[in-house]
């Protein structure tokens, strides 16, 4: 089982097989992020290996001219790190080097969003990171969280490019919206709003109902269709990609990779027992 989940949801552990993966996405009219798998990293050795990962998949991107950008964790890049010299001060020093690679290739970084403790720190170091390197980094939004929609306004007005999700951490009633159906309401709200600013941005789901939604809002408010891209996973929803594609819209996908894909994968099930239901209902789909 173990196998056939990695082969279907992560693009091999290799960089080369990862560029492969990019390179046939992009020959099916398909954007590509990649994503070197991994968080929570204890060492700085380690946070300096990924890094080098990123590196070298932002230089074959650059030789290859791939249509193709990357996306890190910030856990993954030292955050966590104690001790002198370590922790968030290590990682935007590692991701601002990443970040000033991705410019000099035209390029682009995206900062993932992980749990809500990271939530402002990642948000602010995307706005620093920004004001060095304007156009080259941006973020993730979470519809989940009820501070969401103060952060599009706030990420909007400096004209710094979101992903928007759903979510997929477990967070407390205090903070989050717990209902399926008022996150789903929060997302469309969001993703109005995002698709209808001058600042280009991701709509990540899977959701076909939220798709045709938005298709259709699109349609009546004559939204450029080059305004925004939908945003979806390897090896989930391949029929719904391709059905965009042919209709016009951008299409992006994310390519996880790495030998990390296991305790990433099982630490996100253990956190939300939806992601569980929402693999196995995407295994079997074309």
């Amino acid at each position: 089982m173990g196998r056939r989940v990695s082969r279907r949801f992560v693009a091999g552990m290799t960089v080369e097989e990862a560029i492969a993966v990019a390179e046939q996405l992009n020959s099916e009219g398909i954007d590509v992020t990649l994503d070197s798998l991994g968080e929570s990293v204890a060492e700085v050795s380690q946070a300096e290996e990924s890094a080098a990962t990123y590196h070298q998949l932002l230089d074959e991107i650059g030789t290859r001219k791939l249509r193709a950008n990357v996306s890190l964790k910030l856990t993954q890049m030292g955050m966590d790190i104690g001790g002198h010299g370590a922790g968030p001060e290590l990682a935007e020093a590692i991701v601002a080097r990443l970040v000033e690679h991705a410019a000099r290739i035209n390029s682009f970084v995206r900062i993932d969003m992980e749990g809500s403790d990271y939530t402002e720190a990642t948000i602010a170091m995307t706005e620093r990171l920004y004001r060095r390197w304007p156009g080259a980094v941006g973020t993730v939004l979470q519809a989940y969280l009820f501070r969401t929609a103060d952060d599009v306004e706030r990420l909007l007005a400096q004209g710094i490019r979101m992903r928007l999700c759903k979510g997929a951490y477990k967070e407390p009633a205090e903070i989050a919206f717990a209902a399926k159906s008022d996150v789903d309401a929060n997302y469309v709200k969001l993703a109005h709003r995002l698709v209808t600013s001058p600042v280009f941005c991701g709509i990540a789901t899977h959701d076909e109902a939220i798709v045709d939604e938005l298709e259709a809002f699109v349609a009546a408010h004559a939204v450029e269709k080059s305004a925004f891209e939908f945003q979806m996973l390897y090896g989930i929803r391949r029929d719904l990609q391709r059905k965009l594609v042919d209709a016009g819209f951008g299409v992006r996908v994310y390519v996880p990779f790495g030998r990390e894909w296991y305790p990433y994968f099982m630490r996100r099930l253990a956190e939300r027992p939806a992601n569980v239901l929402f693999l196995a209902k995407n295994f079997f789909k074309n």
